[in-house]
């Protein structure tokens, strides 16, 4: 347990403290088709060269450079055709003194042959091909090894594969990666005012949304998200939730009833099931309240029930420790200059993170009113901008946004 608890920790001992905590990753094998969006735990070498022959650039004939080497639209130079090639053969001859090979895009070089000379500069007749432009040597030729050369580092651990790295894994041959496990993470919302989108609303009750928003977020960072049940506020109903929800899941993320008030129970709840709370205070705006704990080796992210409050305590905190858990070693949003087209001021004694609109340009924009519970200005914006306590950034200044998604 921090010694700090009580006290409010600064963003990035909060930050440290979860990502110091995260075990480490349970790896398992999967097959590259399906690992998209997952989180390397080996490295990965090449077995093979690519491209793994010499091969045609184009459709075209395979010659000697040498042999056309004076070829011009005014001066043809005519080989004698010796035969023709398609995808996935090899010519059994070789190209000599003026003569060419018939071939297409990706077919072996035939022996003898150090140039390919486009179908475009060329007019067949019968068995004679009139090339109209000189070949340089090994022009139109992808070389062997040029792209990767065996034992070359294909990913190292913690990358986050894409299509482009599927597509080179997949083009060495690797069937399979070792990728760390996804997390399974429950969303448990809290609030006797709450109501699933869909039934009537009775006098003083909301619909909720955070849930909703969370999962696509867990998504996005690689997560399973188990969505629980809404849970009134009662100590023993937010016990029971809580207790269902780490039976079944790595994590369980709570929305409301994380900060003081007489009716907010996940902290006396996660309490009475032997959880260890690390700390509930962190130093930004919004999402002051946030509680992380430990219950069993598995975790608690307790965020404020504001959604704008939720959503950024889940970027800033949650999401890195999702991340880490799998194995990146990248957890942080990605960042992007802009230019302020306007003012933001925090009075605030809390770091603000602002939310904004940046535009194609550049350009940044408040996204609209920043209370937290303002949830046209998050559906508006793109990105955060860290304003220090006590600060206004002028107009014009150039900035870091954080973005997602």
């Amino acid at each position: 347990m921090l010694h700090s608890q009580i006290a409010m920790l600064t963003y990035e001992e909060a930050l440290a403290h979860v990502l110091g905590t995260m075990p480490a990753v349970n790896p398992e094998k999967i097959p590259v088709a399906e690992a998209a969006g997952r989180f390397l735990v080996e490295p990965i070498s090449s077995t093979l060269d690519l491209p793994p022959f010499d091969n045609s650039a184009m459709d075209g004939y395979a010659v000697r450079a040498a042999d056309v080497a004076s070829a011009s639209a005014d001066r043809p130079v005519a080989l004698r055709l010796v035969g023709q090639v398609g995808a996935g053969q090899v010519f059994a001859g070789t190209v000599g003194m003026q003569t060419c090979v018939r071939l297409f895009t990706g077919t072996p070089l035939p022996a003898g042959a150090d140039a390919v000379v486009m179908q475009e500069d060329t007019r067949a007749d019968g068995e004679t091909v009139h090339v109209l432009d000189r070949a340089r040597p090994w022009e139109n030729v992808r070389l062997r090894g040029e792209d990767v050369k065996v034992g070359a580092s294909l990913a190292v651990p913690g990358t986050r594969l894409g299509a482009g790295h599927l597509n080179l894994l997949a083009a060495v041959g690797t069937a399979s990666v070792r990728v760390g496990r996804r997390p399974r993470v429950a969303l448990v919302a809290t609030g006797s005012e709450l109501r699933p989108p869909g039934k009537p609303l009775a006098p003083g009750q909301i619909y909720e949304s955070n849930r909703p928003m969370l999962a696509a977020l867990l998504a996005e960072c690689g997560a399973e998200a188990r969505v629980f049940p809404l849970v009134p506020d009662s100590l023993t109903r937010t016990r029971s939730a809580l207790q269902r929800a780490f039976a079944d899941c790595d994590a369980v993320v709570t929305t409301g009833g994380a900060s003081v008030g007489q009716l907010d129970f996940v902290k006396a709840a996660f309490a009475e099931l032997g959880g260890s709370q690390e700390f509930w205070k962190v130093a930004i705006k919004p999402g002051k309240p946030f509680v992380f704990g430990q219950l069993g080796g598995r975790f608690l992210f307790g965020l404020p029930g504001n959604p704008v409050s939720a959503f950024t305590t889940f970027l800033l905190l949650v999401r890195p420790a999702l991340l880490r858990w799998q194995g990146a070693t990248d957890t942080g949003l990605p960042s992007y200059r802009g230019t302020l087209a306007e003012p933001l001021v925090n009075r605030g004694d809390r770091r603000h993170f602002v939310r904004v609109c940046v535009d194609a340009e550049g350009s940044v924009h408040s996204a609209g009113t920043q209370a937290s519970h303002m949830l046209h200005s998050l559906a508006a914006a793109n990105g955060l901008v860290d304003v220090p306590p006590e600060t206004t950034l002028a107009a014009g200044m150039v900035v870091r946004v954080l973005r997602w998604g």
